[in-house]
């Protein structure tokens, strides 16, 4: 999937970067086994059952994306070694994982990220040795979980949030966890478009709405 890449669908807000001011930053989309607690779903086999990705939720004071569900990330600065390197260093300042026990698979192409004014670099990764982690520094994160791949691509938890765009109103993908989670915004697009490059999508109802 790395190698062949994902498609991303053009920007779903109808608004533009500023070239003056765009930021490249990157996310650690890391799968894994995070623990031995199965998915609730078992998808008719279709994923493994202890399949996760892992996600925080951000704090909601930051000025960005407030209490949204997000891969661990952020800017990358002008001594990491690139998106990989960034993606590292901010899992390892939000979360606290051990980066060794990481394997990086490789980049997916840049998602541009308007609203934020950011240009975004998913790196993704296997976590071949997982390691405790916790949300660090709460003035970013206020909780760091599992999320089972199953739960995700189960055909009832998947909706679709509709927003206001310059033009009119749009459609991005959103996915509902436990808990009254909602998984939406930029997460959920990358989550959507790497399911549907590796073929694990499951048809779901489209026209299911939700609102975060």
């Amino acid at each position: 999937m790395v190698a062949a890449g994902v498609r991303w669908p053009g920007d779903p807000t109808g608004l533009r970067l500023d070239p003056a001011r765009v930021r490249r930053a990157a996310v650690l989309v890391l799968f894994g086994v995070l623990d031995s607690v199965p998915a609730h779903e078992r998808n008719d086999g279709h994923v493994p059952a202890d399949l996760d990705v892992l996600l925080q939720r951000r704090a909601t004071t930051l000025g960005h994306h407030p209490g949204q569900v997000a891969f661990p990330g952020g800017g990358i600065d002008a001594d990491d070694d690139g998106p990989v390197g960034a993606a590292l260093r901010e899992a390892v300042e939000e979360t606290g994982l051990e980066p060794g026990g990481v394997e990086v698979l490789g980049t997916l192409g840049d998602v541009p990220l308007p609203v934020s004014n950011n240009v975004v670099t998913p790196v993704v990764g296997w976590w071949t040795t997982p390691s405790r982690v916790a949300a660090v520094d709460h003035r970013e994160a206020v909780d760091v979980f599992r999320a089972p791949v199953a739960d995700l691509l189960d055909p009832a938890r998947r909706a679709v949030v509709v927003h206001p765009v310059p033009r009119g109103r749009t459609r991005t993908p959103a996915f509902e966890l436990d808990g009254g989670v909602l998984v939406w915004g930029f997460t959920a697009i990358v989550l959507s478009g790497i399911f549907d490059a590796l073929g694990w999508t499951v048809p779901w109802d489209e026209g299911r709405t939700v609102t975060p």
